[in-house]
């Protein structure tokens, strides 16, 4: 009843993506499990108890952003618990979160990127499709999720955008450039010859059996590009957004504009590319200055 009652508050109260709902419950259902060993009622657990779940989790977990979600997702918790009058104070409230190890997301280069459009087969029915996916992936820093949910109806070709639905079910308008709009036609002119399941039709991407696309779909078509054009370094359809962001800073645009573009709330999220920036500016002064070159 309470895991039914917390998956409702989810997704209604905190408008969370299914994605993010899921990685919370399956956290809370640790907890359950972690207090049913220990014949403790989660809903009557201490402070105490928590910080032993968790230490007991950071034995095993070492990467600090998934202890960091861990405790986001008890504070989560008990803050539903709390807002549904079942505690009287939030035994959550003075946990640590720890700070996240630094990472900097796997960027292609446009070379990379050109090889990646030039590995697509535009003779099979999927390849205008494949291609237009990879123009909005990259063109316009589109999560996957963004992508399978895009609808037909939510493209303005006369203006130059697309209207997206983001994570907490904010929406807001991303540019639709040349190349990415001249690729859908295509697609839309294959696309009349597909049966479309009914429910379906204003999906943008559909598969060859008339259905929507899956985030799973997406990331085995780039793969398998990847691998046809023999590059090696880890790559997923987050690849193309991070890679669409750091291209854009490298060439002068506004970090704020970035932000606005990716859909980050908070602009601390987007200033993650200005280290992978200032990590590529380290790396051209070791290889290219002759100071460093004659070492």
């Amino acid at each position: 009843m309470i895991l039914r009652d917390y998956h409702t508050f989810l997704k209604l109260e905190k408008s969370l993506s299914d994605n993010s709902v899921k990685a919370y419950e399956q956290d809370i259902n640790k907890l359950f499990e972690w207090c049913a060993q220990r014949d403790v009622n989660p809903v009557d657990a201490s402070l105490d108890d928590l910080q032993a779940f968790l230490y007991d989790n950071y034995k095993t977990q070492t990467n600090k952003r998934s202890q960091a979600r861990l405790v986001s997702g008890l504070h989560s918790f008990y803050k539903f618990l709390l807002y549904t009058h079942r505690i009287e104070q939030d035994p959550s409230e003075l946990l640590q979160t720890p700070k996240p190890d630094a990472y900097l997301p796997s960027v292609l280069t446009v070379e990379e990127i050109d090889s990646i459009v030039s590995s697509i087969d535009l003779s099979t029915p999927e390849g205008h499709r494949n291609r237009a996916i990879i123009e909005m992936l990259y063109g316009s820093g589109l999560r996957v999720s963004e992508l399978i949910e895009l609808k037909r109806s939510n493209i303005n070709f006369s203006e130059g955008y697309m209207l997206v639905e983001g994570k907490g079910a904010k929406q807001r308008l991303v540019p639709l450039s040349p190349e990415a709009e001249k690729w859908f036609r295509y697609w839309e002119e294959d696309r009349c010859h597909l049966e479309v399941k009914q429910g379906e039709e204003d999906y943008a991407f559909l598969n060859r059996r008339g259905h929507r696309l899956s985030r799973q779909m997406v990331f085995i078509m780039l793969q398998k590009l990847c691998q046809e054009a023999g590059i090696t370094k880890p790559v997923s359809p987050h690849t193309l957004r991070h890679s669409f962001a750091t291209h854009l800073l490298q060439n002068g645009a506004d970090l704020r504009i970035i932000q606005q573009l990716l859909g980050h709330e908070n602009i601390t999220t987007t200033e993650i590319y200005t280290h992978i920036n200032i990590h590529n500016l380290r790396d051209a002064v070791l290889r290219y200055h002759p100071a460093n070159k004659m070492k």
